[in-house]
Order: C-alpha cells, then sequence, then structure tokens
C-alpha cells in the first residue's frame, strides 16, 4: 500500500512536469486549457500508483523517487503521444509539421490504418522490453558498464527515430538534433546503472530523463523561440506571456526535488552488476 501511495506521489510530480513545459510551449499558440493540463496530472499518478505496487524496489525511498520519476514520465509521454499520434483527430492545419502520423510530411487519414500503424509501434516498444529482459535473465554474469549503456539508451534511438521521422519531412535531417537523444539517454543510462541493475528499469527511466532534460533546455532556454510544429504560425494568445511563467516556480521545484533524490541515493555506492538470475537467487 505504501509502495501505491507513494509511486502515485512521485507520478503527480512527473506529471505536473510534463503538463507544465506542454503548457508553456504551446500556450502562446493554442491558449491554456484544464482539461489538457490535468490529462498529464492524472495519468501520471494513474501510471505511478500502478509502477509503484509493481516495480521492484521501495518507492518511498531517495532510490525509489529517482527510479520511479523517469519511469513514469516516459509511461506517460508514450500513452500521451500514442493517443495524440495515432488515435486523435484533430484539425492539423494550425500545425506547421502535422502532430497526426505521417508519411514523407503527408498525414494517414484513414483512421482505422493510422490506428494499426499505432498498434505496431506499441508492439515495438513492448518487444524492445521483452528483448531486454529475456537478455538479461540469459547472462551468467556481470554487465559490463558498455552493455548498461548502450541497451539503456535504447529508448533515445526511438525517440531520435520518431522525431526524425515527423519533423524530417519539413525540416530536413539534423544530425546533432538527430543523436542528441541518444547521447543524453546513454549519460542518464551510466547514472541510473548506479542505482539499479534491472535494464528495462535504467532504459525506461533514462528515457524519461531524457525527454525531461530536452524539454526543459528546449522551452525554457529558448522561451520565445517557437517549436517547430507552430514555426512561423502567429501568437493567438498574447496573454498567456505572463501568465505561463507561473508555472516555473513549480517546475524548478520538482526538478530540484528529483536531483536531491539522486545525490541521496549516489552518495551511497552500489554495484552496477548482479545480474536478474543472481539477484532471484539471492
Amino acid at each position: 500500500m505504501l509502495n501505491t501511495v507513494a509511486g502515485g506521489l512521485i507520478g503527480l510530480l512527473s506529471g505536473i512536469h510534463a503538463a507544465t513545459w506542454g503548457m508553456y510551449k504551446d500556450a502562446l499558440h493554442e491558449g491554456f486549457e484544464v482539461r489538457k493540463y490535468l490529462r498529464s496530472i492524472l495519468l501520471g499518478v494513474g501510471i505511478g500508483a500502478v509502477s509503484g505496487s509493481i516495480l521492484p524496489f521501495n518507492a518511498a525511498t531517495a532510490v525509489g523517487v529517482a527510479l520511479l520519476f523517469g519511469v513514469d514520465y516516459v509511461v506517460e509521454r508514450a500513452v500521451a503521444e500514442i493517443y495524440k499520434t495515432f488515435l486523435r483527430q484533430e484539425d492539423q492545419s494550425k500545425y506547421t509539421i502535422p502532430m497526426q502520423f505521417a508519411v514523407s510530411g503527408r498525414v494517414v487519414e484513414d483512421r482505422v490504418l493510422r490506428a494499426a500503424f499505432g498498434l505496431g509501434y506499441l508492439t515495438l516498444m513492448i518487444s524492445i522490453v521483452g528483448l531486454l529482459v529475456s537478455y538479461q535473465h540469459s547472462l551468467a554474469r556481470h554487465l559490463s558498464i558498455v552493455e548498461v549503456v548502450l541497451l539503456g539508451a535504447l529508448g533515445g534511438w526511438v525517440s531520435a527515430v520518431g522525431g526524425a521521422w515527423k519533423d524530417a519531412p519539413v525540416e530536413g535531417f539534423q544530425p546533432l538534433k538527430f543523436f542528441r537523444s541518444p547521447v543524453i539517454a546513454a549519460f542518464w543510462a551510466l547514472v541510473l546503472a548506479h542505482l539499479t541493475s534491472d535494464l528495462v528499469i535504467v532504459m525506461l527511466a533514462s528515457t524519461g530523463y531524457t525527454v525531461a532534460t530536452t524539454e526543459t533546455y528546449k522551452t525554457f532556454f529558448f522561451p520565445s523561440h517557437p517549436r517547430g510544429k507552430f514555426a512561423n504560425k502567429p501568437v493567438r494568445f498574447p496573454a498567456m506571456l505572463r501568465l505561463r511563467q507561473r508555472g516555473i516556480p513549480l517546475y524548478a521545484a520538482i526538478w530540484l526535488l528529483v536531483l536531491a533524490a539522486f545525490a541521496l541515493s549516489l552518495s551511497r555506492p552500489a554495484p552496477l552488476g548482479p545480474t536478474q538470475t543472481e539477484l532471484s537467487n539471492e
């Protein structure tokens, strides 16, 4: 029960975090909608409660906060993006880059076909998780740091390919932008490997932190630079220029809390490496 409650609270924080940068970057063009802001928060709470109750660590600890925040983040983002990309029906004329699934920049209008692509994408995600589980259970040795970093960064490669598929037909292929997510994911995988030896948790959490890191950088370091999806589109809600600032203190406070959890966790050395088989035999 404690893990479920703690997981829900961590999911609440990750949901607020994601909802806040989403509101900040979109509000000038779409305005502020309570429904959209609460979507990530409620999703985060639900995902966090479930994750906290089933994942093999204590969510009510500094390590639990550091790991679960990243896991909740990526699962919430994946659910939201699958819905927006493959299921939601929306007027795409307000976007420079289509937000619904498109091939070579052209939206797939057939909803059944689009949903089928979404099912294929979800199957790919589940397959990656399954392969990581199988690989780790098959080992009779410790994972090397190279393995942890490379396999933990898989989510970053998926994110990079997905981003290029969506953006490149409009913006052109940008190598630095493409490799940004895998590199950041590898960094987070290296850090997270000091907290857990579970490859799936490392991969999920590192991907979540990659999203949080890149979105923080793009959203708050370049606040006057519109996102690609709104490039060359007029600012329809100028009043949001000041109103959106109200979310920054809470956003920064959540980052500080999560980084403090990392600092506490990393102050207690942990091995990079028993395999899952070794852990289950202890």
